[in-house]
């Protein structure tokens, strides 16, 4: 009996382990069986544990990817695919890891020479004997020139053939979205630029048509390049435009989308910036060709108008352009047409006038009302305009700010005041006061405290005697900047001043942080407190304010003996005004002073 019981024992034992046996082979034979089918295809195969890692890579990675076997070793996996596409792997990644089933998937991978590669993949999970994924099998499939082909016909369709550059159908889209932003947002404004190449069938002729291409080709690229230039200047020094888009329509005639687009000026003055771009004369192997361009724009206006308005109403200026002749610019609205060409003159006149010398600095007085004693002058800037005269600065600091010349302008009347202060300093027993308004680029510039101090020291301009004013609308543009420019300022000894006061969106918290040495009466309310009680109101609530802060207040436009004397009951010390004197050029001022004996006329009632 217990014999029989140990065979049986012993046929059980051998049974399992042939069982074993068996299955051992069965999973060598399948292994091996994955082993030459992964090495021979044709797609990267890889097996992955569930934490990410490699376990196996077949040869096709090689192939495709240049790396060894070895190198894929050393790589983490995450660092190969492109970061736009890393989130999504993850993602499909973790999923399969969880649910067992794997989705198709497309995203880039790096290639050994640093290029990147499209991969087609799916991943299938291998599941323990508990259910429980722990590898994943992921099969990729190189579909980079497939893809590449794909987005190629996609580029074909929305492109000219022959300069590469977007066609008629991209330029509609963009046009009809700028129509649908327009209706949204009153203000955005965009404009359509049509482009001619005057007489291209001449050229197209004498030349011959691959010579025509070839002035096509450049022609689209000097644009292009122009369009992108760093120095087309919008307002406030921003490059212009920012949404460019060059089309060419068909032939010799190219379109540009202009957006944001402010102004008709802006738009005149991108058209004479292309239109010199394509003058220079092009080369070819027939010989040169000279090239000129007719232009019509027009601008949307609010309500905007449809895509193809405007479109019509940019071929209506553009053959207008045309019937003057060559190398024309036309405004589809001859009123704006007839402004921009004035803000563009006016541009060119203004770099001008500051390499001619053309600009002046006029002097006003400033009294002290109790003692009627000159304490000092305000440096006002005025341009001898060669053609029209003398030139309040109202006419034209708008567009010195918009074209950047205004801090170059501020510097100038800042020098010249301060070397002046010399020559009037002398004819005055008691010490005087030069007071200079800053414009607001000026005095947002990084530059300006070290633009003012360099100025002090070249003129041997005492720091005192120099009191810096800026508007209040100036100062509320960023309340921290001033406060710490004003700070600076008081560090160099230089005054402070507010103009305008009154007039602007100052608010009480900002002004006692700005700490200024004077506040400029805007000369508003100066000019209405006799007859509107509300200015009196507001000049009453000045003089406490001055005393609370404490600073000093000044009256500017004081006209009259009236409202000099509401002034004194206002306990106001200082005023300006025609009532004392206009503001006079640099002989006068000296002749003024010599005169005055620093003693205003007897000015009581």
């Amino acid at each position: 009996m217990l014999q029989y019981t140990l065979a049986a024992l012993v046929a059980i034992i051998v049974a399992q382990l042939f069982w074993i046996y068996l299955a051992r082979r069965r999973a060598q034979h399948r292994d091996e069986l994955f082993r030459i089918i992964a090495e021979n295809a044709a797609d990267m195969i890889a097996l992955v544990d569930t934490k990410g890692r490699r376990l196996y890579n077949s040869p096709a990675y090689q192939k495709i990817l240049g790396y060894s076997a070895a190198e894929l070793a050393e790589t983490p996996v995450f660092e190969q695919i492109h970061p736009d596409d890393r989130f999504k792997v993850l993602e499909a990644a973790r999923e399969a890891r969880t649910t067992g089933i794997g989705k198709d998937l497309q995203y880039r991978l790096r290639h050994k020479d640093g290029t990147w590669r499209t991969l087609e993949s799916t991943a299938n999970a291998i599941r323990n004997r508990d259910g429980e994924v722990e590898k994943l099998v992921i099969v990729n499939r190189d579909v980079t020139a497939r893809v590449q082909a794909e987005e190629q016909l996609a580029h074909n369709a929305l492109h000219d053939p022959i300069t590469g550059l977007p066609n008629r159908r991209l330029f509609l889209e963009r046009l009809a979205r700028c129509y649908t932003q327009a209706r949204r947002d009153p203000d955005f404004h965009y404009a359509v630029l049509l482009a001619d190449l005057d007489a291209f069938k001449s050229i197209h002729h004498s030349l011959g048509s691959d010579a025509g291409e070839q002035v096509l080709i450049e022609v689209g690229r000097r644009l292009q390049a122009c369009l992108r230039a760093d120095d087309i200047v919008a307002p406030s020094g921003t490059a212009f435009p920012q949404g460019s888009l060059l089309s060419r329509l068909s032939g010799e005639d190219f379109a540009i989308l202009l957006e944001p687009c402010s102004s008709p000026s802006h738009a005149l003055r991108v058209g004479q910036r292309l239109q010199l771009a394509v003058s220079v004369p092009i080369s070819t192997p027939r010989g040169q060709a000279h090239c000129t361009l007719s232009l019509g724009t027009a601008l949307s206006a609010q309500p905007p108008l449809p895509t193809e308005q405007l479109l019509r109403e940019a071929e209506a200026a553009l053959r207008r352009a045309q019937a003057l002749g060559t190398a024309h610019c036309e405004l589809s609205d001859h009123v704006q047409h007839n402004q921009a060409v004035g803000r563009l003159q006016l541009e060119a006149d203004l770099r001008s006038a500051l390499e001619q010398n053309q600009f002046r600095v006029f002097y006003q007085p400033i009294f002290r009302i109790p003692s009627r004693e000159l304490v000092g002058f305000e440096a006002l800037l005025r341009w001898q305009h060669p053609r029209q005269g003398l030139i309040s600065p109202r006419e034209f600091l708008d567009v010195a700010e918009d074209t950047g010349l205004m801090s170059r302008i501020d510097l100038w009347v800042l020098r010249e005041a301060c070397r002046k202060f010399h020559a009037l300093q002398p004819l005055s027993p008691e010490p005087l006061h030069l007071a200079v308004n800053l414009s607001a680029s000026h005095f947002c510039s990084t530059s300006l405290i070290s633009g003012i101090r360099a100025c002090l020291a070249d003129t041997s301009t005492p720091p005192q005697a120099l009191q810096l004013g800026i508007t209040e609308h100036v100062a509320m543009i960023d309340p921290a900047l001033t406060a710490s420019a004003f700070t600076q300022l008081r560090h160099l000894e230089v005054g402070t001043a507010i103009d305008s006061f009154g007039a602007g969106p100052i608010s009480l918290r900002a002004l006692h942080s700005f700490a200024p040495d004077l506040l400029k009466v805007d000369r508003t309310l100066v000019l209405n407190m006799q007859s509107d009680r509300t200015c009196r109101d507001v000049l009453f609530l000045i003089a406490a304010l001055a005393a609370k802060l404490p600073c000093a207040w000044l009256a500017q436009g004081v006209e009259n003996l009236a409202q000099l004397e509401h002034l004194r009951a206002f306990n106001c010390q200082l005023a300006q005004g025609y009532l004392f004197s206009p503001p006079l050029d640099g002989d006068a001022t000296e002749l003024f002073l010599a005169r005055s004996h620093v003693a205003a006329p007897d000015l009581a009632p």
